[in-house]
């Protein structure tokens, strides 16, 4: 059954991401000096905070009284307060779990703090804001730096697609099939975070623990919401659905951006690592899938994410290949004829043995268990 490692269990043991993780050092070290201290509300630590020394410590959005940021101030410390009234935390120590992102959806999704970002985002961009594109890319790597923690030490399967493919299609029944294969072979299951293909391989992955009547009756509840127009609200809320008469699935990540805001991520993902900018997204999503990548018929985002993922191969900039599969010989060699050009790139290199088409989306896990040696 797929692994994923525990929970930060891989961070640097200078950064305190939890009040147990604060309490057990200043009980232990009695000192804070050099920590990083991330997004913990310290309003109720004040006396411990008042009696450690905290020399060259990091505090980045943690809540504290404000005789204690003023003592760890003159400690030396750097304080980074928690910034009021943004719909988001720029120094969020973890990953985004579906719950958190499309929190008071039952008030429609225009309420949840997803869609309260994107809004945000959309505003500000617009001003081309220094503290604006500031609090962006904070954000970014703090997310950048839970995602590393999270996949410490496991093999991801990218699995690329379009968004355009519908609930209740073949295509999206395969491509749930594909996840729920590879996250029952022990990979972890990594899409673009989105509707369509990527939604059905988180799905795939969520379903893993369960029987195959699970999954059936799965496809048939989404189905009536096939798609995220012209309802949001109800498309994330059929999934919502399963995921409350199947509690505890298969854990996957999912990788969106509200760079494409208007594409709601999907709720199958475990965790979601969402950026605000797409371009660190897009490499951030490759570069982690280091047991290869699985590209399902898709357009022009999918054709850029095959080019984007061959490049390090072709110049071993990442290290070995990793091997990529391509799924349906007629769409990539005729309505969008990528695989030629990805062979005749390979040719001679060491990735033309990392490189697959097939016809089928069964025979892509097989195809990447032979790629991969």
């Amino acid at each position: 059954m797929q692994t994923m490692p525990a929970h930060a269990a891989h961070h640097d043991d200078r950064e305190i991401e939890t009040l147990e993780e604060f309490d057990a050092t200043v009980s232990a070290r009695r000192t804070l000096a050099g920590y990083r201290v991330q997004a913990v509300d310290l309003t109720d630590r004040t006396r411990e905070l008042l009696g450690t020394d905290t020399t060259g410590a990091v505090f980045l959005g943690c809540a504290m009284r404000e005789d204690a940021a003023a003592k760890v101030r003159a400690d030396g410390a750097l304080v980074f307060p928690p910034v009021p009234d943004l719909p988001f935390d720029p120094y969020r120590a973890h990953v985004y779990a579906p719950d958190e992102l499309f929190a008071s959806l039952a008030d429609g999704y225009e309420a949840t703090p997803d869609a309260r970002a994107y809004a945000w985002f959309q505003h500000t961009k617009a001003d081309r804001d220094i503290y604006a594109s500031m609090l962006r890319s904070v954000h970014d790597d703090s997310v950048s730096d839970a995602l590393d923690e999270l996949l410490s030490g496991a093999r991801v399967v990218g699995v690329m697609g379009g968004h355009a493919m519908a609930r209740g299609t073949r295509e999206y029944a395969g491509a749930a099939r594909l996840g729920r294969e590879l996250a029952r072979a022990g990979f972890t299951v990594a899409t673009g975070g989105g509707p369509g293909a990527m939604e059905a391989a988180n799905l795939g992955a969520y379903a893993a623990p369960f029987g195959e009547d699970m999954l059936t009756e799965s496809l048939e509840l989404l189905a009536k919401a096939p798609r995220f127009t012209p309802s949001i609200t109800q498309w994330a809320t059929a999934a919502f659905e399963i995921r409350g008469r199947w509690p505890q699935g298969g854990r996957s990540v999912g990788i969106p951006t509200w760079f494409y805001g208007h594409e709601p991520p999907n709720a199958f993902a475990s965790h979601i690592a969402k950026y605000f900018a797409n371009a660190t997204r897009e490499d951030g999503l490759l570069a982690r899938s280091n047991a290869g990548v699985v590209f399902l018929p898709g357009a022009a985002g999918t054709v850029q994410e095959i080019f984007d993922n061959a490049t390090p191969n072709y110049y071993e900039s990442r290290g070995e290949p990793t091997p990529m599969v391509l799924v349906d010989r007629a769409h990539w060699t005729e309505r969008l004829p990528a695989w030629p050009l990805l062979r005749s790139l390979a040719k001679g290199r060491s990735m033309e043995a990392r490189i697959a088409l097939v016809d089928r989306i069964e025979e892509a896990p097989e195809a990447l268990k032979r790629l991969g040696g």
